[in-house]
């Protein structure tokens, strides 16, 4: 008995350092598994917020050329009022799956600052098919909306990239050539 005596601290000592080694590998484990997980979801957030500006801006780039059309907008390929509808539909179609992925994985700021821009969005497709002559589409009214819109954009790409902890980006506004 008198061996065993000597032997038990050596003993205990083994089972400490074996739980020990066990409990520092479950928490790492567990460290990694929380940081992989965090970036899988890291991941899914930009792709789906990258998605809806994606399918915000096939909107707007019609708008630009539905406007065109009616000579208050400078863009060089311009649409006609029966060309543009059917897209226009497509794209505001196109727009509820990846509005609704973005309310799921969104953060409330970057959901709110998608919602401002989609409305500012639509206030320019609705200025465009209103029933009114063309002589009576004012610039600087369309200039007024793209400007808005401009600044809704600006404020979903501020709230992604800050969600996201990116870096501050550029405003993507720059001059265009005059004619």
């Amino acid at each position: 008995m008198s061996a065993f005596m000597q032997q038990l601290p050596a003993l205990i000592g083994v089972v400490i350092g074996a739980l020990g080694s066990y409990l520092a590998v479950v928490r790492g484990d567990r460290a990694r598994f929380r940081r992989e997980q965090a970036a899988r979801w890291e991941e899914r957030r930009f792709a789906v917020y990258a998605d809806y500006a994606r399918t915000l801006k096939k909107s707007v780039t019609l708008t630009y050329r539905l406007a065109a059309h009616f000579e208050i907008d400078p863009h060089p390929h311009p649409l006609t009022p029966e060309e543009a509808k059917p897209l226009l539909a497509e794209a505001a179609i196109a727009r509820d799956p990846s509005g609704e992925a973005l309310i799921l994985l969104g953060s409330p700021t970057v959901v709110e600052k998608a919602r401002t821009w989609v409305v500012l969005v639509m206030e320019m497709e609705r200025y465009l098919r209103e029933e009114q002559r063309e002589e009576q589409r004012d610039p600087a009214t369309w200039q007024a909306l793209l400007e808005r819109q401009r600044a809704g954009r600006e404020g979903y790409y501020a709230a992604v990239r800050e969600d996201l902890a990116l870096p501050p980006g550029h405003s993507a506004r720059w001059p265009l050539p005059q004619p």
